[in-house]
C-alpha cells in the first residue's frame, strides 16, 4: 500500500504549480484570470494525479485538515482560510501567500529533523569503520 503524501508534499505539489499563475494575476487587466490576487483557484484532480492519489484526499486534506490548522481569525473576527471552497467565482481556492508561509515552515521543520539524523548517521557510519579499520 503506497503511503499517503504529507502535508509538505501536497502544499509543495500545490505552490511549485501555481506559482507562476499567482505571480502572473493582473486585476487590472480586461478580464483577470480570477477574483482575487491572494486566493489562487486549484484543481484537486491535477494535484491529485501528481502525487497519484484519489482526488478526495487532496481536497480533504486542503479543506478538512489543512484548512483547520492554519486557518485563523483576525482581530476583527473575520477568517483567513488556507483553502477556500469559493471565493467569487472561483472554486476551491488557496490563499497562496498564506500557503508559502506554511510551506517554507514545514520545509524549515524538515530541515531540523533531517540535519541531525544525517549527521548522526554520518558519524555512525565513521566510527564503525574507525572500529573496522582498527581491527584488521
Amino acid at each position: 500500500m503506497k503511503r499517503p503524501p504529507t502535508d509538505r508534499e501536497i502544499l509543495k505539489k500545490i505552490h511549485d504549480r501555481y506559482l507562476i499563475d499567482f505571480g502572473d494575476f493582473d486585476l487590472s487587466a480586461s478580464e483577470p484570470t480570477r477574483e482575487s490576487k491572494i486566493y489562487a483557484p486549484i484543481d484537486c484532480r491535477v494535484i491529485a494525479s501528481d502525487l497519484n492519489v484519489d482526488p478526495d484526499i487532496v481536497f480533504g486534506r486542503l479543506y478538512y485538515h489543512l484548512n483547520k490548522k492554519y486557518g485563523y481569525r483576525q482581530d476583527d473576527g473575520s477568517k483567513v482560510e488556507l483553502f477556500a471552497f469559493k471565493v467569487g467565482k472561483d472554486k476551491h481556492a488557496v490563499n497562496f501567500p498564506l500557503l508559502s508561509a506554511v510551506l517554507a515552515e514545514l520545509h524549515q521543520s524538515w530541515f531540523r529533523f533531517t540535519a541531525p539524523l544525517v549527521l548522526s548517521a554520518a558519524a555512525f557510519i565513521f566510527s564503525i569503520l574507525s572500529l573496522a579499520c582498527r581491527g584488521s
